[in-house]
């Protein structure tokens, strides 16, 4: 089994933007933190961040016919891209968004997901955990 991991704008900078809401684990930490439950599962993952919209939908793209599933944290592009719900749609790669913080949580805009109407589930408010979640409950699938 084979899943990409996707991470959209400013989680290159984890560990730096933020801390009170991200901490301070790095984008390279919660990579190798994935890829040892991915490891420990047997499955290859695939990791690929991008502060370009474009760049994502492209991801997705390619995921098709290569990917057996997708782990997103869309970022700032879970609120503004019909482009990425469209991608997620047309290559049907069951895909989970995960959010670290709770986006229901924080400010008013911050509550629409429009790439949540695409994917099989949403976990939020979990930490770097909600990584993991995701990537376990893709291999039950």
């Amino acid at each position: 089994m084979r899943i990409l991991i996707l991470n959209g704008p400013n989680l290159n900078m984890l560990g730096i933007r933020e801390p009170e809401i991200y901490g301070h684990t790095t984008y390279a930490d919660l990579c190798a933190m994935i890829q040892t439950e991915a490891d420990r599962l047997g499955v290859e993952a695939e990791f690929f961040q991008s502060n370009h919209e474009g760049a994502l939908v492209d991801a997705i793209q390619q995921g098709y016919g290569r990917v057996d599933g997708i782990v997103i944290n869309p970022g700032a592009y879970t609120h503004t891209s019909v482009a990425l719900l469209d991608a997620v749609k047309a290559v049907g790669i069951p895909t989970v968004e995960v959010h670290i913080s709770d986006p229901d949580t924080r400010e008013p805009f911050r509550k629409t997901s429009y790439i949540r109407a695409a994917c099989v589930r949403t976990i939020k408010g979990r930490g770097l955990e909600g990584y993991l979640e995701a990537l376990r409950f893709l291999c039950e699938k």
